[in-house]
Formats: C-alpha cells, sequence, structure tokens
C-alpha cells in the first residue's frame, strides 16, 4: 500500500474532490480531524498542551480552547515550535495507525487530506503521490466571495495568506484542474482514481510485510516443536 497527499486552497474544490474519492471507495484521512483529536482530554498530547501553556489554554468542559492557544503562539515562534513538539508526533503516530487498518483491509493506497502539505513539509516524506486540487485565482476569488459572503478586499487577504495555488501545483505529481465545470473535475478525479488502483507501487511493501510475518510464524512454530514436550 501507498500513500497519496492531497492538498488544495481556500475554494479551490478540494472538499468536493475527497468526496468523490470517498464515493469511489476509496480511504481517506482527515490530518485536521486527527489533529484535534489527539488533543481532547485523556490524550498526552493534551496533558502536554497544559503543562507547557498553563490551565488558561483550557475551555469548562476541559477542551482545549483553539483560540487562546492560537493567540498565545501567534507571532511566538518559539512557543510555536514547542506546540508542534508536542503534537506531531501524536498526529504521525495516530496516521500510522489508521493507516495500517486500512492495509489490513487490504487498500491499494491511502489519501491524506493534509491542508499545509507543501507549507510544513512535515509528512512528505511519506507520501508517494502527492495531489493538488487547483483552479485559477480569479475563479477562486469568485468562489471564495460568494461562499462566504465577502467583498473582494478580505477574500484577495485570505487567499494571500495561502501558498499560492500555482506554487503547490508545481511542487505536486498531480493537478486536478478545478477550474470550470465540476463534471470535468469529476472525470478528472475517477481517472486518477483508476491510474492510482493500476498502480504496482502497492507491491513492494505488502509482499514485504506478508515475508516477515511468515517469518515470525515460522520462528514461532520452531520454537513451539523445541520448548514444549512431545506426547
Amino acid at each position: 500500500m501507498f500513500l497519496v497527499g492531497l492538498t488544495g486552497g481556500i475554494a479551490s474544490g478540494k472538499s468536493s474532490v475527497i468526496q468523490v474519492f470517498q464515493q469511489l471507495g476509496c480511504a481517506v484521512i482527515d490530518i485536521d480531524v486527527i489533529a484535534r483529536q489527539v488533543v481532547q482530554p485523556g490524550h498526552p498530547a493534551h496533558r502536554r498542551i497544559v503543562e507547557a501553556f498553563g490551565t488558561e489554554v483550557l475551555l469548562e468542559n476541559g477542551d482545549i480552547n483553539r483560540k487562546v492557544l492560537g493567540d498565545l503562539i501567534f507571532n511566538q515562534p518559539d512557543r510555536r515550535s514547542l506546540l508542534n513538539a508536542i503534537t506531531h508526533p501524536e498526529i504521525r503516530k495516530q496516521m500510522m495507525k489508521e493507516t495500517f487498518k486500512y492495509f489490513l483491509r487490504g487498500y491499494r493506497y491511502v489519501i491524506l487530506d493534509i491542508p499545509l502539505l507543501f507549507e510544513t513539509k512535515k509528512l512528505l516524506k511519506y507520501m508517494k503521490h502527492t495531489v493538488v486540487v487547483y483552479c485559477d485565482r480569479d475563479t477562486q476569488l469568485a468562489r471564495l466571495m460568494q461562499r462566504n459572503n465577502l467583498n473582494r478586499e478580505d477574500a484577495e487577504a485570505r487567499i494571500k495568506a495561502q501558498l499560492p495555488l500555482k506554487d503547490k501545483a508545481r511542487m505536486a505529481r498531480h493537478v486536478l484542474d478545478n477550474s470550470g465545470e465540476w463534471s470535468v473535475t469529476k472525470r478528472q478525479v475517477i481517472l486518477l482514481h483508476a491510474e492510482l488502483e493500476r498502480s504496482l507501487e502497492y507491491l513492494p511493501l505488502r509482499l514485504g510485510v506478508l515475508t516477515g510475518l511468515a517469518g515470525i510464524a515460522g520462528l514461532l512454530y520452531l520454537l513451539t516443536r523445541y520448548l514444549l514436550p512431545s506426547p
């Protein structure tokens, strides 16, 4: 099995593309969902965040107050790095757990929905393929203004706060152009899914794991024969 990192930009249509992959039966892991899960009360990252930043980052119910925490690390690289050092290992650990579950279920590839795939570069090394959901800037601006009921100035400010989609497209292995009709985009998704399904890149890992399991089973058999008394 191999990993496919999928990203996009605000109002590029990434969520709609993800829905098509899911309708096609693909395994999808949302990194934002995992990032929220690992800081829930009872998880190690939650305890370490409270130890590092104090109880003022907690809501009354014990959940992390994301706004307060965000304000604390805003424009403070050291504190942001500390938060990342707490959460990123837990995110990767949970990501690997979920990926392994899909491996056991026989999926050939897993899509990881990672909004900041190219900005942080933390997870790039795990990705066999990278996909960007792209649209031209004028289309992105018009969609954002309509979707969020924003004026042009506010919409442009939100787009400028992100890495430009054209830059992400240059770094990606696959680009799904969502600038035009949705039917065209949907066809691109279906074709990419077919390409990934035909790929044999999942075989080395699967064969390696199966070989390892066979070796362990053989070792256990030998130990059983030599350690247990004969009837």
